[in-house]
């Protein structure tokens, strides 16, 4: 039995997640990307994980890097989402219209995120057409910042409060 994978992208497309932007920096050029396969690994040590396409320029980035930042979105970043979503955007720059600050290890973090955490790459998987990036985290916040999550369903952003 074999399943199409357009078939399998609708069928997952029924589970909603959450909407994140992962960065990382790489010779001094920030790396960004939209994710929604982010995935707490375990508490003890705590871990995260992020499902990377291994034929995006991210890939190499992060792998190269070792140390990459989560910022997860609030529903009012769609924008932001979308542009580091676009395949073929500009490498450079591309943070240039997202407000954001450097964390601990330098990478790129969203300032108006719900929340933010910075990892240290601990281990990589290959898995089909993506890597698995296995990390441990080193620090995050959420200064108590409110506000609807940004989510990704049925192949649209969307909000869940």
């Amino acid at each position: 039995m074999t399943v199409d994978p357009n078939d399998y992208r609708r069928v997952v497309g029924r589970l909603a997640t959450g909407v994140s932007i992962v960065t990382t920096t790489a010779g001094e050029i920030d790396h960004a990307m939209t994710a929604n396969s982010i995935i707490s690994v375990s508490l003890e040590p705590v871990l995260m994980l992020v499902s990377v396409e291994r034929e995006a320029r991210f890939h190499d980035a992060v792998i190269d890097a070792g140390v990459w930042g989560v910022s997860i979105l609030r529903a009012e970043a769609r924008p932001a989402a979308a542009w580091l979503a676009t395949r073929g955007r500009p490498l450079h720059g591309q943070l240039d219209r997202i407000a954001h600050h450097r964390g601990e290890t330098g990478v790129a973090l969203v300032d108006d995120a719900l929340a933010t955490l910075e990892c240290r790459t601990v281990d990589t998987h290959v898995a089909g057409d993506h890597t698995l990036v296995i990390g441990a985290v080193l620090s995050m916040d959420t200064s108590d910042r409110a506000g609807d999550a940004l989510v990704y369903y049925r192949g649209q952003f969307g909000t869940v409060s």
